[in-house]
């Protein structure tokens, strides 16, 4: 995670915990797999201005996390917004369906 600082509210991190049963604390480390796929977030969810993205990663079990990224001199800050496990057609684009899906998503080459 070098150049990059990964933040989250804390009282937010406890609401995604029993919501959602996953921790914030587990949930940056999606950032570290190199199989991981993000795209913009364009959900009705997203009502504030702020640009969100969406990624897809492994962490034990493959999580779709929320977060938004801000440069702070050389430094990427990404705030956590909500970390869950990844609903079955989300699974399928993280193994490389995305292409037949077409759900805008981006990959690491």
């Amino acid at each position: 995670m070098e150049g990059r600082r990964i933040v989250w509210d804390e009282a937010k991190n406890d609401e995604n915990k029993i919501k959602h049963k996953v921790s914030f604390e587990v949930a940056q480390y999606v950032f570290s797999d190199p199989l991981r796929i993000w795209r913009l977030d364009r959900s009705e969810n997203n009502t504030s201005e702020e640009v969100r993205w969406q990624t897809i990663g492994k962490v034990g079990e493959i999580l779709f996390v929320v977060y938004t990224e801000q440069e702070e001199g050389e430094t990427n800050i990404t705030r956590l917004i909500s970390a869950r496990e990844a609903e079955k057609h989300e699974r399928r684009s993280y193994h490389g369906y995305y292409h037949i899906d077409n759900k805008n998503w981006t990959k690491d080459t």
